[in-house]
């Protein structure tokens, strides 16, 4: 008997776990502006920043559990504290452009007791500083600019 009821207790606890968040997506709770950016042509070595906006579109407080960048290059910075319903906030992307010629890098962004993550991307190209020069004067010498 004890047995039964112990069965009974733990699967009706594990059911209402699972029924109390029906958010099972972060694009459930948030709304981004943008999912993907890119810089164009950039010089090597002068890092960039984007921000995602992104609002909670659900009934809830978020929480950003983590933005995860793809490799060392990219910075990730994510608000800390919870963000109200119908508030708006941001997700930074950095990028070094230490690196030459062009990047597609990932920033994953984890909400709080939600499963599948955003995923965020920069894209562009990163010019050595002479490159970059005639690149800079090619677009103020071009009519219609």
């Amino acid at each position: 008997m004890k047995k039964l009821f112990l069965f009974a207790s733990a699967a009706l606890f594990s059911v209402s776990l699972f029924a109390q968040n029906p958010v099972k997506k972060a694009e459930d709770a948030v709304k981004f502006k943008e999912l993907s950016f890119n810089f164009g042509k950039i010089k090597q070595n002068v890092p960039v920043t984007h921000d995602f906006a992104f609002t909670n579109i659900s009934n809830s407080p978020v929480l950003i559990a983590t933005a995860t960048a793809s490799c060392g290059c990219t910075t990730p910075h994510s608000p800390q504290g919870a963000i109200a319903p119908g508030k708006t906030d941001t997700i930074s992307a950095q990028y070094s452009a230490s690196g030459l010629g062009t990047f597609n890098k990932t920033v994953t962004v984890f909400l709080a007791g939600i499963e599948a993550p955003v995923v965020l991307t920069i894209t562009g190209e990163v010019l050595n500083p002479d490159a970059y020069a005639k690149y800079q004067e090619t677009k103020t010498n071009t009519p219609g600019r």
